[in-house]
């Protein structure tokens, strides 16, 4: 089924600005999304979703309050819910593989909305901005896309993407918002900034870094953040990186140079050392098992013993 706005079928979009002008609501909405505070979330309620992964859970979960996300520029943060049953998906999304992707954020949900009675499939889009590339632009119009062929009727409730997320500073174009946390037990999405992006967080990383396909991280049946083996080879081609300019990081390693948050290259050369320092994964995965982390008392993730 096509998507749904306001319960009327959309058809196949050809920008955002024809869908904008067409539900000039969504343009209202992003502008009061954008207005919310931003939270910074307490790290023992939450779950961090990095950029090429989905989490997704019930409101019956003991170890999570909330999906977050952020460091988002012109990828798109997407949140699928089952206002019946509450199950909640988010994932991160940078164009990587999105008509794969979609499916199986979709069979998240239902799986875990099993029969549930009532209620619909809700959809929120945040992310993106107005930038130079257009690389946002086309995958906003991916993302919507690949959501319209699902068999599902799946209603978009929040756009905030591309141009409407779009801030201009001292003639820069940037995200007005970076990162979303998402309740699972309330459904409400908010903009939201991390202190911790954890468990595992530099594996996570370098798992992207060397094009790891979408990952599904969190068993919520078990309520366990499970990182599956990953493979990569070893390259002391990057000690170049470690040695460049900041400018010349940004240049060449992100796609919008001038919108990064500040931390970014900070980030790039973390996941590049921890590359370098583990020139095999197969080691970070004994006997081909994954990686398992399970809430403690004290609100953080720990390794589980390897059995």
């Amino acid at each position: 089924m096509p998507l749904l706005v306001q319960n009327h079928k959309i058809e196949r979009l050809r920008s955002t600005a024809g869908l904008f002008a067409k539900h000039p609501h969504f343009q209202e909405n992003a502008k009061a999304f954008r207005a919310k505070a931003l939270e910074n979330v307490d790290i023992k309620r939450l779950l961090y979703v990095q950029q090429r992964e989905f989490a997704a859970t019930t409101p019956a979960d003991k170890s999570v309050t909330v999906l977050g996300s952020d460091d988002a520029t012109t990828c798109h943060l997407v949140v699928l819910r089952h206002t019946g049953s509450g199950a909640t998906c988010l994932a991160h999304c940078d164009g990587f593989s999105t008509w794969t992707e979609v499916p199986s954020i979709v069979k998240a949900v239902a799986t875990l909305s099993g029969k549930a009675s009532g209620g619909r499939l809700e959809l929120h889009l945040i992310g993106g901005f107005d930038d130079d590339r257009k690389t946002s632009h086309k995958l906003s119009l991916n993302l919507l896309a690949a959501f319209q062929k699902q068999e599902e009727d799946i209603h978009l409730v929040t756009c905030c993407i591309t141009e409407l997320n779009d801030v201009v500073t001292d003639g820069i174009h940037r995200p007005a918002v970076y990162g979303i946390g998402v309740n699972v037990k309330t459904g409400d999405v908010f903009p939201a900034t991390f202190s911790r992006r954890g468990p595992a967080e530099e594996l996570r990383s370098a798992r992207t870094f060397i094009g790891g396909q979408m990952l599904e991280i969190y068993d919520s049946s078990k309520e366990l953040v499970k990182i599956s083996p990953c493979k990569w080879s070893s390259n002391r081609e990057l000690i170049f990186w470690l040695t460049q300019d900041d400018d010349t990081i940004l240049q060449y390693l992100s796609t919008s140079p001038m919108a990064e948050p500040p931390h970014f290259i900070q980030h790039i050369k973390m996941t590049i050392q921890f590359l370098l320092e583990h020139p095999n994964a197969d080691g970070l995965f004994p006997g081909g098992l994954p990686q398992t982390f399970r809430r403690t008392e004290c609100g953080t993730w720990e390794r589980e013993a390897e059995q």
